[in-house]
C-alpha cells in the first residue's frame, strides 16, 4: 500500500499542476478532470485509512520524508478528500464557462494535494513544504479574481498574516535540531526534546497553529478571505486550511502535555475565541462574514479539546464541523449566484424560494447551533467532558460559547426564512419562479446534509470507543447523560428565543456592536502594533541609508576623486621632473663622452699614453 499513499498526494498535485500550466486551453475538460481526480483521491484515502499505511523516503542527510495515513491522519485524509469532492461538484455549476476554469480547478486540486500532504506528514520538513504550498495556493484562490484590487488586497492580508505566524514552524524545526533529541525531525519525537528547546518548539508550533486556524489574535484574516469565490470559502474554511492548525495541535497533544503550560494556553485561547468570535458572528449583517466568524468560534472548541487532551472530542468536532460549514458556505454561494447578494436583510425569503438550499442551510445552521440530534451537539459534549475534567471554569466558558453559537446560527435562519417585507429597503423581491438548481448543485448539498445527521452516531458508543482507539484517546473521560441534556436544552432554548424574538434579542450599545461587527478591531490593532511600527522602522532605515550610508559612500567617492586629481597634479610633476632630469643628465653625459671621439689617430694615441701613465702611477702608489 506504500505506492497508494504516494499516489494519494501525487494525484491531485499532478492533475492540478497540469491544469494550471495548460491554462485556458483546458477550460472545457477541467471540471471533468478535477472531479475524476477527486473521486479517485477519496477512494485512495478510504483504502489507506482502513489499512493504516506509512512510507518513508530519503530527503536530506539524516532527515527522511515520511507520510502516514493512520489514526487521526487517516480520518483527516478522508475528511479532506470528501469535502474536496463535494466542493468541486458544486463548482462545476458555480464557476461558469466564461471563467478561467482550468486555473480555478487546478489551484483547487493543488490546494487539496498540499492539505493531504500536511495531514499525512510525519516529519517537519515535509510538513513545512506542504504548509508553505497550502498557504501559497490559498493566496491564489482567495485572489482568484485578480483584476479586482480589493480581492487582491484581501488575499495579500490573509497570506501575510498566516505567513508571519508560519515562521513559528521554522522556529520549532530549528529548536528541534538544536536539542539533539529530534535529529530526524519526526513529529512524534518533538515531545522528547530537552529544555529549553521544548519550550521554544511549543511556542513555535502554537503560534503557527493559531495563525493558520484564525484564532485570537490572528482571526481578522479570515474576514478578508471571504472575498474569494464561495467554493473556495467552502473548501478552505471548513475542513482544510483553517482547521490545519487545530489538527496539528490535536496531533501534537503529547507536546502540549510535555511542556506543562502549552495545554492551558491553547485551551483558554480556544475557549475565549469561541465566545468572542461568536459575538462577532452575532453582530454581522453579511452571511459570509457571519459564517467566517463562526468558523473561528467553532475551531476554538477544537483548540479547547487539544488543550485539555480531549483528542477524540476534538476529532469528532472537526469532522462534524467540516460537514456543516462546507454545507453552509455552499448554500451561501448558491444564493449569492442566484440572488446576487449575501446581505442578510436582502436574503429574506431565500430559503422559502429555494427549498433544497433552504432545508440544507437549516440543517447546517442547527448543527452549528448544537441542536440535538445533529452532529455538532454530540461532538461538542464529548470535548466539553474533557474541559469539565480539567476545569469547571473552562467548561462554563465552553458552554457560553455553545450558547452564542445558537444565537448566531438561528439569527441567520431567521433572516432566510422570514417572509419578504416590502417596506424593508434592503430586502430583495423574490416573487416568481426561481431558477432551477442543477443536479450537481443539489447533490453536494444533499450529501452534506445527510452527514450533518449521520455524524452524530460516532459520538456515542460503540463507535465513539472505536474512534478513540483509532486516534489514541482511550483514556479520555466520557460525557455523562446530564451533560448531553444540559447542552441540548441550552441550544434548543436559546434557538427558540432567538427565533421568536428575532435578531434584536440583545440590547447592546451601538459602539459595542460596531466593535463586534468590526471583528474586535483586530486588523486595526495589528496595523497599529505591528505594521505601522515596522513601516516606521523601514522608513527610518531608508532615511539612514539615504542620508548616512549613501552620503558616506558618495563622500568616499568624492575623496577618492580628489586624491586622484591631487596625485595627477602633484605627483605627476615630480615623476615627470625626475624622468626629465635623468634624461637631461644622460644627454649631458653623452655630449661629454662624445668629445674625445674626434676621429684623429694622434689624439687617440695621446689619450692612450695618458691613460697608461695614470695607470702606472696608480700601480706604483698602491705598492
Amino acid at each position: 500500500m506504500s505506492s497508494v499513499l504516494w499516489a494519494l498526494v501525487a494525484l491531485p498535485l499532478t492533475a492540478g499542476t497540469v491544469l494550471a500550466v495548460v491554462g485556458r486551453r483546458a477550460d472545457r475538460c477541467a471540471p471533468a478532470v478535477s472531479v475524476g481526480a477527486a473521486v479517485t483521491t477519496l477512494g485512495l484515502a478510504v483504502a489507506l485509512a482502513i489499512e493504516h499505511t506509512a512510507v518513508e523516503a530519503p530527503l536530506l542527510e539524516g532527515l527522511p520524508a515520511g507520510l502516514a495515513a493512520d489514526g487521526l491522519s487517516g480520518l483527516m485524509a478522508v475528511t479532506v478528500a470528501a469535502v474536496t469532492l463535494g466542493v468541486l461538484l458544486f463548482s462545476v455549476a458555480d464557476i461558469g464557462s466564461g471563467e478561467a476554469r482550468a486555473r480555478f480547478f487546478g489551484l483547487m486540486l493543488l490546494f487539496s494535494g498540499a492539505m493531504l500532504t500536511t495531514v499525512t506528514a510525519t516529519t517537519l520538513p515535509v510538513l513545512l513544504m506542504a504548509w508553505e504550498a497550502m498557504g501559497a495556493t490559498s493566496w491564489a484562490l482567495i485572489g482568484y479574481w485578480w483584476n479586482d484590487p480589493d480581492r487582491v488586497h484581501a488575499a495579500n492580508t490573509a497570506f501575510l498574516t498566516t505567513r508571519a505566524a508560519d515562521l513559528g514552524l521554522y522556529l520549532a524545526a530549528g529548536a528541534a535540531l538544536a536539542s539533539g533529541q529530534a535529529d530526524s525531525l519526526a513529529l512524534d519525537e518533538l515531545a522528547h526534546a530537552s529544555q529549553p528547546w521544548l519550550t521554544v518548539i511549543t511556542v513555535g508550533v502554537i503560534a503557527a497553529a493559531f495563525g493558520k486556524s484564525a484564532q485570537l489574535p490572528f482571526s481578522f484574516w479570515l474576514s478578508r478571505a471571504m472575498q474569494g469565490p464561495s467554493p473556495v470559502s467552502a473548501l478552505l474554511h471548513s475542513a482544510t486550511m483553517v482547521v490545519a492548525g487545530a489538527y496539528l495541535l490535536l496531533r501534537l497533544e503529547p507536546l502540549l502535555t510535555a511542556s506543562g503550560w502549552g495545554g492551558p494556553v491553547v485551551a483558554w485561547t480556544g475557549a475565549v475565541t469561541a465566545v468572542l468570535l461568536g459575538l462577532v458572528a452575532v453582530a454581522q449583517t453579511d452571511l459570509k462574514q457571519l459564517l467566517a466568524a463562526s468558523t473561528c468560534a467553532q475551531i476554538g472548541f477544537m483548540m479547547l479539546a487539544a488543550g485539555v487532551g480531549a483528542v477524540t472530542g476534538g476529532t469528532l468536532q472537526l469532522i462534524a464541523h467540516a460537514a456543516a460549514k462546507s454545507l453552509a458556505f455552499l448554500v451561501a454561494g448558491a444564493w449569492l449566484t442566484a440572488l446576487g447578494t449575501k446581505a442578510l436583510p436582502a436574503l429574506r425569503g431565500a430559503a422559502r424560494r429555494y427549498r433544497t438550499a433552504g432545508i440544507s442551510f437549516t440543517l447546517a445552521a442547527l448543527s452549528l447551533a448544537g441542536v440535538p440530534p445533529l452532529a455538532l451537539w454530540a461532538a461538542k459534549d464529548v470535548l466539553l467532558a474533557g474541559a469539565l475534567e480539567d476545569s469547571a471554569a473552562l467548561y462554563a466558558v465552553g458552554l457560553a460559547g455553545a450558547v452564542v453559537s445558537a444565537i448566531y446560527s438561528v439569527k441567520a435562519l431567521w433572516f432566510v426564512w422570514r417572509p419578504v417585507q416590502n417596506r424593508d429597503p434592503q430586502a430583495r423581491e423574490v416573487a416568481g419562479s426561481p431558477p432551477a438548481m442543477s443536479f450537481l448543485t443539489r447533490l453536494p448539498l444533499v450529501l452534506a446534509s445527510s452527514a450533518c445527521v449521520l455524524l452524530t452516531v460516532p459520538a456515542f458508543p460503540p463507535l465513539r470507543d472505536a474512534v478513540a482507539r483509532v486516534v489514541g484517546g482511550n483514556t479520555e473521560i466520557a460525557p455523562h447523560v446530564w451533560e448531553f441534556a444540559v447542552s441540548g436544552v441550552l441550544a434548543v432554548g436559546t434557538s427558540a428565543v432567538v427565533w421568536m424574538r428575532g435578531p434584536q434579542l440583545l440590547v447592546v450599545p451601538q459602539h459595542v456592536v460596531a466593535w463586534w461587527r468590526g471583528w474586535l478591531r483586530l486588523e486595526t490593532a495589528a496595523r497599529s502594533v505591528v505594521l505601522q511600527p515596522v513601516s516606521r522602522l523601514a522608513d527610518a532605515l531608508a532615511r539612514f541609508d539615504d542620508r548616512v550610508l549613501d552620503r558616506a559612500v558618495e563622500g568616499t567617492g568624492r575623496g577618492a576623486a580628489g586624491l586622484a586629481r591631487w596625485t595627477n597634479q602633484r605627483m605627476e610633476r615630480l615623476v615627470d621632473g625626475a624622468v626629465e632630469g635623468s634624461a637631461s643628465d644622460a644627454r649631458a653625459l653623452g655630449r661629454w663622452a662624445r668629445r674625445p671621439q674626434t676621429g684623429q689617430l694622434h689624439q687617440y694615441l695621446a689619450q692612450a699614453v695618458a691613460a697608461f701613465t695614470v695607470l702606472a702611477v696608480v700601480v706604483v702608489l698602491v705598492r
